[in-house]
């Protein structure tokens, strides 16, 4: 297995298949929105609490809209924001399947097609693995603390260690299940199949130095995008609304400033797109490889 040579082929069928592209594009975008509307509203809440005492509640936002718009206004923008939300939250894992099986199919050398069948077939067990794993997620664990530190009370401070230690366990629990999602998908796996043969492959190759490698500069790689998210998207939201309300109308304001969001995540995720389907790739191709692989507990077939 040459990790070198791995990395070089997941870039190429990333560049290369643009039907791949288009569904990391909308994953990228689905969840690039999803954790953008969580981190503003994040820091919405830090302001209040550090700079003017008084935390935000949190449904506050609702009530405050509630008072400046009609009431069927209110409520098609309640019932919009509540399935937008619950697209943004589902899609990624819809788009995972048709994106690890096209990959495999590219890499195989077999014709790209299937998207749709391998997103609905693989739809909810994928969406199992990733919601045991649930608070690995930095925006996850971000909402987590924001209400143990509205609604903890004395406690804030043990509810808040319990939520990063939880974390941490989280990731180093995460990184020995990372081929679960393949097993699923390539080789229709069940769940605990699936997370026994990822741990498995792990323990078994850990000794691989530059396989490690490789795999820490493709987290460094999704790390570094989701830091330029967290800085870009919610900081020129937020301070593009506090110029505007100083010479326009607060609804006029927020309108830009949300269609000015929209836009900044819709060509963010452009970038997201390439390294969300790379990432894949990279593990989907890793995946493949390490199954040619005699497994090492095995004496005799």
């Amino acid at each position: 297995m040459n990790a070198r040579a791995i990395v070089a082929q997941a870039w190429e069928i990333t560049r290369r298949e643009p039907q791949l592209r288009r569904w990391g594009f909308a994953s990228a975008f689905f969840a690039t929105l999803f954790n953008a509307k969580l981190l503003v509203y994040q820091v919405w809440f830090v302001y209040s609490y550090f700079w003017e005492n008084k935390p935000i509640g949190f449904f506050e936002d609702f009530e405050l809209l509630y008072q400046v718009v009609p009431g069927w206004v209110f409520w098609t923008i309640v019932t919009a924001l509540i399935i937008l939300v619950i697209i943004e939250w589902l899609f990624p894992h819809f788009a995972k399947g048709a994106i690890i099986g096209l990959v495999a199919k590219s890499y195989n050398g077999e014709e790209i097609k299937g998207g749709l069948v391998l997103a609905v077939y693989n739809f909810f067990p994928l969406l199992a693995v990733h919601e045991l794993l649930v608070l690995s997620g930095l925006s996850t664990t971000i909402t987590l603390i924001s209400l143990a530190l509205r609604y903890g009370s004395v406690a804030a401070p043990f509810a808040i260690a319990a939520i990063v230690l939880t974390w941490i366990a989280t990731n180093v629990v995460e990184f020995f299940w990372v081929f679960s999602e393949e097993a699923i998908v390539i080789n229709k796996m069940g769940l605990r199949a699936a997370i026994s043969k990822s741990i498995k492959l792990v323990i078994s190759y850990l000794s691989h130095i530059f396989f490690l490698l490789m795999l820490l500069i493709v987290i460094m790689l999704r790390i570094v995008a989701n830091a330029l998210m967290v800085i870009l998207v919610p900081g020129v939201v937020i301070g593009l609304g506090y110029l505007l309300t100083s010479f326009l109308s607060p609804l006029l304001s927020y309108s830009i400033m949300g269609l000015v969001g929209i836009a900044i995540i819709y060509a963010a995720s452009y970038l997201f797109a390439y390294l969300e389907v790379f990432r894949e790739a990279v593990w989907t191709i890793t995946y493949l490889e390490l199954k040619k692989y005699k497994e090492l507990d095995i004496i005799e077939d």
